[in-house]
């Protein structure tokens, strides 16, 4: 039990400090602990929501799970959960802190499904679910937090950054899970690829957030 904890946890705590670090001014950690355990909570709703679907029936195709079921309600979910608890909290001042709270947010939604996942399926999934969901997870957040930040921080064009923080997100976690529904032989030849893209994307997000004359 230990031992999972501490493989569900350990890329988590990787990626969180790889991301906080790079915020020049660094933000209090109980407000990254709070963010944290919000996005926690939001995996049991989610589920019981998930459930529901399969319980009634409601037999969705490959692409409809992917992007509604899945991408769409937790993507929604973690969105709404940043506008809710952060978007006006004084400590949410600079175009960077967008990305801080938004992945803390998302990393803590994918520390319980990690565990939860490594409970039911075995230990041995600790490294490939750290380099797939667990990273994908907190790279969705970077790209969320991104767009909320350069709404908060930005004049004009704030709803467009808004609905881009969900729509993107949203977007790239549904063509995730989309590659995971159909492709069952070489998925590592189409998500490898997607991983670098995200990866790319994500650390270029970063950059121009920490440099405001360049966003």
């Amino acid at each position: 039990m230990i031992a999972i904890f501490t493989v569900g946890f350990a890329p988590v705590v990787a990626l969180m400090s790889f991301f906080y670090l790079k915020d020049e001014y660094q933000e209090p950690i109980p407000l990254i602990i709070r963010c944290f355990l919000l996005g926690s909570v939001l995996v049991f709703p989610i589920m019981f929501v998930q459930h529901a679907f399969v319980k009634e029936g409601f037999v969705l195709n490959s692409f409809l799970e992917s992007f509604l079921q899945i991408a769409l309600l937790e993507e929604f979910l973690k969105w709404f959960i940043f506008m809710f608890s952060m978007y006006h909290h004084e400590e949410f001042d600079d175009h960077y802190d967008g990305i801080v709270y938004a992945t803390a947010i998302s990393l803590g939604f994918a520390s319980v499904e990690n565990i939860l996942f490594l409970l039911t399926n075995g230990i041995e999934y600790g490294f490939s679910r750290a380099i797939f969901p667990v990273s994908s997870h907190a790279l969705f957040g970077v790209i969320m937090g991104y767009y909320i930040g350069k709404a908060k921080t930005r004049e004009s064009r704030t709803k467009y950054n808004l609905w881009l923080a969900f729509f993107i997100p949203f977007l790239l976690h549904g063509i995730y899970n989309y590659i995971l529904q159909t492709v069952t032989t070489n998925w590592l030849y189409y998500l490898i690829p997607f991983m670098i893209v995200l990866w790319m994307f994500g650390l270029h997000r970063m950059k121009v957030a920490n440099q405001p004359n360049l966003n």
